[in-house]
């Protein structure tokens, strides 16, 4: 049950779905992204995603996901491939670049749904990639 529920929220992601990503998060989410604030809340997250699809086009690909025995935790590594479509405050100028970006997450799940997104890549890498 955890690995196709982390499946089916890169799906979503993959989609562009971010209704089908919230389905699949608790009201209660803990979302920890690399170098940002820790985030609270399903509405939260839901900013969240409103925020990344404007600034960037994104796809995970190599997708591989990993279980606890108990199911309570899982972890994927994937790589992202995307576009830098708009300008993050504090980052570098979005001019459309490109970049591919080894990537992973941890989760933890209870009663079928993630309770916390714990997100990491190299943002010095992708910095040197979209500067």
């Amino acid at each position: 049950m955890t690995k196709d529920l982390i499946a089916r929220y890169y799906a979503a992601f993959n989609a562009s779905d971010a209704q089908a990503m919230l389905a699949c998060v608790s009201d209660d989410v803990e979302h920890r992204v690399n170098e940002g604030a820790i985030r609270h809340g399903r509405a939260k997250f839901a900013e969240f995603c409103g925020h990344m699809g404007v600034s960037y086009r994104e796809t995970l690909r190599d997708i591989v996901i990993f279980s606890s025995d108990d199911g309570r935790r899982g972890a994927a590594e994937f790589v992202v491939h995307g576009t830098y479509l708009q300008t993050d405050p504090g980052l570098p100028t979005a001019t459309g670049q490109t970049y591919v970006l080894p990537a992973g997450a941890f989760f933890d799940m209870a009663d079928g749904r993630i309770t916390r997104v714990t997100t990491f890549y190299n943002l010095n890498d992708w910095t040197l990639q979209v500067s």
